[in-house]
């Protein structure tokens, strides 16, 4: 079950300029924040962009449903990078998933982007993170490891913070349920 949770705004942070890019230090703050954060924020791919809808935040060693509870790997070393890159993964054999990567360096953590309204009428909301990727054709092979702070193709951008969102487990996990670390923007189904 979601609950509704009011967002609080960043401080000195723009509340209407969408043409500017999120910088790195936007990512550099704890995952949950940031997850919490990304809703309702501009994310482009190519020539689409749309409104980030859900995210779930997978944060350090210590969480079971993180990639990095095993540790570092080569699956998971761009998770220790720097904040605000790329982290794409191939799961089931058949879905590719993108998260960014957030937190201080060498401290793994990412979240999920789960679901993205778009601002186009023939791409419509997509929400799962399986079928986003696949509609972009977002794929590790490409799209693994980018700095997503001032790309013009892939990244995020701007936008005024979501007034109120729910929160709930993540999706798909068997190991770290308790941890309410899903955020959907309210009226999003």
């Amino acid at each position: 079950m979601l609950v509704k949770i009011p967002l609080r705004p960043i401080a000195n942070k723009p509340t209407q300029n969408y043409s500017s890019y999120l910088p790195r230090t936007f990512f550099e703050r704890h995952t949950v924040t940031v997850a919490k954060e990304l809703l309702g924020k501009v994310f482009l791919c190519g020539p689409w962009c749309g409104v980030i809808t859900e995210t779930e935040a997978y944060h350090g060693e210590d969480d079971p449903a993180c990639h990095a509870a095993r540790g570092r790997t080569p699956r998971t070393e761009i998770m220790y990078g720097p904040p605000g890159y790329s982290y794409v993964y191939f799961i089931y054999g058949m879905y590719h998933c993108l998260n960014v990567v957030t937190g201080a360096k060498n401290f793994p953590s990412a979240v999920l982007i789960r679901g993205v309204r778009f601002l186009s009428p023939t791409l419509s909301h997509q929400d799962g993170p399986g079928k986003l990727c696949r509609l972009l054709n977002i794929r590790k092979e490409t799209h693994n490891g980018l700095d997503m702070i001032d790309n013009p193709t892939f990244g995020f951008r701007e936008a005024p913070l979501v007034s109120h969102y729910k929160v709930g487990p993540r999706v798909g996990i068997s190991q770290g349920q308790e941890r309410q670390w899903r955020f959907q923007m309210q009226g999003v189904q």
